[in-house]
């Protein structure tokens, strides 16, 4: 939490007379985020919000009944009460659900973690080191937890692994076995150690397959559910509107606004949430910050081009489609516009590490094996520069470069100002990095360290691999559907839905049967914001499922997903009124 919302928490807070009962979870949560606040400043100002929220719902509950009818002025209440009770669920629950994603996020990297601290123990069998260079090469809040215990247990007997493994024993009982292994290593024969260290590697990588396949397995069903119940039934029932209301089935607009607009968001959002905090370990993207010099410097161009091309979106939309088409075409285009705007230069940054981290294990394998044969770091480096493909190659190239242009060390060479990893936010090629400057110091031994290693790094890849494939077998029919099926359904349902009004075929007209059909721009505005939460919502849980929740991923493809299906749904709304 910034600041400057930790004052606006705080000023809100104050205006709640009452005090609130201890939270200890949302206290941890909090505290596990990095939030000044504590939770009941917290509560209290979302029970501010809540109350005003509720307050303003009334009066204009009150006012479109008397301006409009009883049926609007109880939707805009329902709507109102949504939101209040949301304001209350987002204080409590909020920061929970966002510390939890936040720790699986950072339990992708244990795998690596140990793998760092095992190759410190090939080369020197004590704990208390390979915990502090673990921590110490790392980044993220799992490398920065082992550094707060290592600090803790300097000066003991410990090493800080203990207490490491003990606070992340609930979430990932296989750091757990991972530390016990390494402690067996430091104190077995040499002979045995690398078994052991093996074994430590393999039971984290195992562990993190294993809760990911249970996963895969438990959520199938609420998946399948979700996708029948919430997109699959509703769009069907959207087909039918036009002909129920033909034979005379009295569905009003308001009972269509509470139920696709309203209802269904909720489930849909809460069943998400119930999903994403469910996931036990994520291997997510890389994090690409607002301060890397390759993206935008805030986000005002974005919103700008955002606004100018929801404006031109809406009108065209009028002109060509029809008048009610303009908010739909706005609200899906401008919002969409600007994230695609904001986030494609992190995209491409993205693209850019994982190029890098493709051949990770090759570089490492080839280093590893000219330093096992008594070559000097430097010049293995420099070797597997010609031999590694693609951006992985590159990087050494440049690396070795500097190091032989600058003289600096091996370390400084790949991390220091100016060089290939300073604008390259890839914690696993700074890892290798680190594991480049260690073999420098040790020399030979470090060789066959390397090596392991590279086996190590190549295995985890494989276990994302498969991971992802089997959870996108899940998710890409929820993902495909809110960007295209969904909209394709709806546009030719309002379509159809005209064309039954223009033939005269309601009780209005005097000469057909069945109730008057549905206002075809209220209802294609209901359907079209129906399709545009849905695509947003749907690609937001596809997205996190398979990757975990990242800001730039997430942005991007709602953008891309949102002017996808706004294009889909107002296209599919014409091209069905052809043939109709």
């Amino acid at each position: 939490m910034s600041d400057r919302a930790s004052d606006v928490v705080r000023v809100l807070a104050t205006l709640w007379p009452w005090p609130t009962a201890a939270n200890a979870d949302l206290d941890a949560a909090l505290a596990y985020l990095g939030s000044d606040a504590d939770a009941s400043t917290l509560e209290r100002a979302g029970r501010v919000v809540a109350t005003a929220v509720g307050g303003v719902t009334v009066a204009l509950g009150v006012a479109v009944t008397v301006v409009t009818t009883v049926r609007w002025g109880v939707v805009t209440l329902a709507v109102g009460t949504m939101l209040a009770v949301g304001c209350l669920l987002a204080t409590d629950r909020g920061p929970r659900l966002m510390a939890r994603l936040a720790r699986t996020r950072a339990l992708g990297s244990a795998a690596s973690l140990i793998g760092r601290a095992a190759m410190r123990l090939r080369l020197d069998p004590t704990v208390e080191r390979a915990a502090a260079f673990a921590a110490r090469t790392g980044r993220g809040s799992l490398a920065r937890s082992l550094g707060t215990h290592v600090e803790r247990a300097r000066g003991t007997p410990r090493s800080g692994f203990d207490g490491f493994a003990a606070e992340w024993a609930d979430q990932f009982p296989a750091l757990v076995r991972a530390v016990s292994r390494l402690d067996a290593a430091a104190s077995a024969p040499a002979a045995e150690r690398d078994r052991h260290l093996d074994r430590a590697v393999t039971a984290a990588l195992e562990g993190a397959q294993e809760e990911l396949a249970a996963f895969t397995t438990e959520i199938r069903g609420p998946v399948t559910g979700l996708y029948a119940f919430a997109v699959l039934l509703p769009l069907a029932l959207v087909g039918i509107l036009p002909a129920a209301r033909a034979t005379g089935a009295r569905i009003s607009l308001p009972v269509v606004v509470v139920l696709y607009d309203v209802l269904l968001p909720v489930v849909v959002i809460g069943t998400g949430a119930w999903l994403l905090a469910r996931r036990p370990v994520a291997f997510p993207p890389p994090r690409i910050g607002a301060a890397h010099p390759d993206t935008p410097d805030g986000y005002t161009g974005a919103l700008l081009a955002g606004v100018a091309a929801g404006a031109a979106a809406g009108i065209l939309a009028a002109r060509t489609v029809a008048p009610w088409a303009a908010p739909v075409a706005a609200v899906g285009i401008g919002p969409g516009t600007a994230l695609v705007l904001q986030f494609h230069a992190a995209t491409g940054v993205r693209e850019r590490v994982l190029a890098v981290e493709n051949d990770l294990h090759d570089a490492l394998y080839l280093v590893g094996r000219r330093v096992a044969s008594g070559e000097a770091v430097e010049g293995a480096i420099d070797d597997a520069a010609d031999r590694v493909a693609g951006a992985t190659g590159a990087l050494l190239d440049d690396a070795a470069s500097r190091q032989r242009r600058l003289g600096t060390t091996v370390t400084a060479a790949f991390r220091g100002d100016g060089g290939p990893l300073a604008a390259l936010p890839s914690s696993r090629a700074e890892g290798m990095a680190a594991l480049f400057g260690l073999a420098a110091t040790e020399g030979e031994p470090a060789g066959d360290a390397l090596i392991a290693t590279a086996e190590h790094v190549e295995e985890l890849r494989r276990v994302e691999r498969e991971s992802r494939r089997e959870l996108r077998r899940v998710t890409d029919t929820l993902s495909n559907t809110a960007a295209v099926f969904a909209p394709l359904v709806g546009g030719a349902t309002v379509a159809l839905s005209a064309r039954v009004a223009g033939t005269g075929t309601g009780t209005g007209t005097g000469t057909g049967f069945g109730a008057e059909p549905l206002p075809t721009a209220a209802l294609g505005i209901a359907v079209g914001a129906y399709v545009l939460w849905l695509a947003a919502a749907l690609t937001v849980l596809s997205t996190g499922l398979t990757r975990g929740l990242d800001r730039t991923l997430v942005g991007y493809r709602v953008g891309a997903a949102l002017c996808l299906a706004t294009v889909a749904y107002l296209t599919a709304y014409v091209g069905a009124g052809l043939f109709l």
